[in-house]
């Protein structure tokens, strides 16, 4: 009985070392190759596309490439850096994705803090190549135009997807919203009172905007902003005043806006377009080409003195495509 535990014993640690997989590199850095593609490995002056997130050992997510809507570009390099992530990179290809651990220590000058949010021995990057583009003996126009094409098929698989996720939300949230000609989706969910909002007026508003998987991004509640764990005790919370029509906010806020009275509450479906397009916000806030979801309440309409010169309210035109 005694000798069967022990070969279990045994078997399971076998089976632990075979599990972890883990291999030494030069400065000490850790790595495991888990998908592993034929094809050519990348090489100094290749361009790879990289999806990567940055791990703690608790398995807590620093920060992710995912979250940017888009992998992050390079042209490699050899670094003269021992443990440096990058010097992995000539074991991959096209396809393969990889964990490589750093040790912490190496990383920081002795005594130097560290991040918040790095916590244990190690630094723990996720990593998946999406696309390598050979340098080889091509000319540097022929290298970069492919690096374009790379980049433009990026940007149009990015925005086919939307109206897809737009639909699944509405279908999802059981939305029965209106759209405008320029793509905007609205649903008035508390009539207000009194005329519209028009241009030129100052709307005081609460809001909670959300990306479609639900992330609240900003929030003029507190209370919102709290259950979502992005409350900050350095921000006041309180409804924000705009100034409507005159692009202080993004296009989808300045024509819904237009479709609301004091007092109403409303449910915007925003395309990036009308929102912040290709570009996001950074670190992830806001990921490029991500369609938008506000909840909006008019809390007051201040209306334009009267004694002001008056300007045009703009036509509602549909967007360019």
């Amino acid at each position: 009985m005694r000798k069967n535990l022990m070969i279990m014993a045994v078997a399971a640690l076998g089976f632990a070392g075979c599990k972890s997989g883990f291999k030494k590199a030069d400065g000490g850095l850790l790595y495991n190759i888990r998908t592993d593609k034929s094809g050519p490995n990348i090489k100094p002056g290749d361009f790879a596309s990289i999806n990567l997130i940055l791990k703690n050992e608790a398995d807590s997510v620093i920060g992710s490439t995912y979250d940017l809507g888009r992998p992050a570009p390079l042209v490699y390099q050899k670094s003269p850096n021992k443990g440096d992530i990058t010097s992995i990179f000539p074991m991959l290809s096209e396809g393969d994705s990889a964990t490589i651990k750093v040790n912490i220590d190496s990383m920081f000058k002795k005594g130097a803090p560290k991040p918040p949010g790095f916590k244990g021995k190690y630094i723990v990057y996720e990593i998946k190549v999406e696309k390598v583009i050979p340098r080889g003996s091509t000319t540097d126009p022929v290298f970069q135009a492919h690096i374009s094409d790379y980049f433009k098929a990026l940007k149009e698989a990015a925005a086919k997807k939307e109206p897809a996720e737009m639909q699944k939300f509405v279908a999802d949230k059981k939305l029965n919203v209106t759209k405008t000609a320029s793509g905007l989706e609205y649903q008035i969910t508390k009539p207000g009172s009194g005329p519209n909002i028009v241009a030129g007026d100052t709307a005081v508003i609460n809001y909670t905007g959300r990306l479609l998987n639900g992330k609240v991004f900003d929030s003029s509640i507190k209370e919102d902003a709290k259950q979502a764990k992005t409350y900050d005790a350095r921000r006041e919370y309180k409804a924000i005043k705009v100034k409507v029509g005159e692009g202080s906010v993004i296009r989808g806020w300045d024509e819904g806006l237009l479709l609301l009275n004091k007092g109403a509450k409303a449910t915007f479906v925003i395309p990036s377009e009308l929102g912040y397009g290709e570009q996001g916000i950074g670190n992830g806030i806001i990921p490029s080409f991500a369609p938008l979801t506000f909840n909006i309440e008019i809390v007051d309409i201040i209306k334009t003195d009267p004694n002001a010169p008056k300007r045009p309210q703009p036509m509602m035109m549909p967007q360019a495509r």
